[in-house]
């Protein structure tokens, strides 16, 4: 996730989430549109997840995804009116507005990461830290070497059962370096 989106990236975004993507509510194409109509408003665009967090955020869905199709999020206040959103976005457009779009995004396409930010309202107690994040990659990392040695084990017990000494002695030899590094 990225901490500073250029304004170009951000329309960029916006016109290939409108060509690829069919939201739910037409209000919401309206909105991504009048974004990209004024810079100065797209510049306080982030696009973030679980936006509802955030002190003034929008969460659109499109019409794959089984998610709300429209929340508008201003302080205790919350809406699926997108009308009264739009309304807001204009009187308050130097406030920063937090965009979450559900849409099917599996794997996370460039366009879409290219643009995405930390969520700076996400409580801490669900915020990933850097020591969790780190103790998981050497779980997987401790995982994948594990199956790699079994499966190196398997291929031995096949080389000696075929007679092969020639594969025996080079899969021998690959397990011996595995278990040195």
């Amino acid at each position: 996730m990225t901490s500073f989106v250029s304004i170009d990236e951000k329309r960029v975004f916006v016109q290939w989430f409108l060509r690829n993507h069919q939201l739910k509510r037409r209000e919401c194409v309206w909105i991504l549109n009048y974004l990209l109509s004024d810079e100065a408003m797209l510049e306080r665009v982030h696009f973030t997840e679980e936006a509802h967090y955030c002190p003034r955020a929008m969460v659109m869905s499109t019409t794959d995804t089984p998610g709300i199709p429209f929340r508008f999020y201003k302080g205790n206040i919350m809406t699926s009116d997108a009308e009264k959103s739009f309304h807001d976005l204009r009187l308050h457009s130097d406030e920063p507005v937090y965009i979450q779009l559900n849409f099917q995004n599996v794997p996370p396409s460039a366009e879409y990461l290219a643009v995405l930010e930390e969520n700076p309202y996400m409580p801490q107690s669900l915020q990933s830290n850097q020591h969790d994040r780190i103790v998981a990659e050497q779980l997987v990392h401790e995982s994948l070497h594990h199956f790699q040695e079994e499966k190196l084990l398997i291929e031995i017990d096949a080389a000696l059962d075929a007679g092969d000494k020639e594969r025996f002695l080079a899969l021998s030899k690959l397990l011996q370096q595995m278990k040195q590094s």
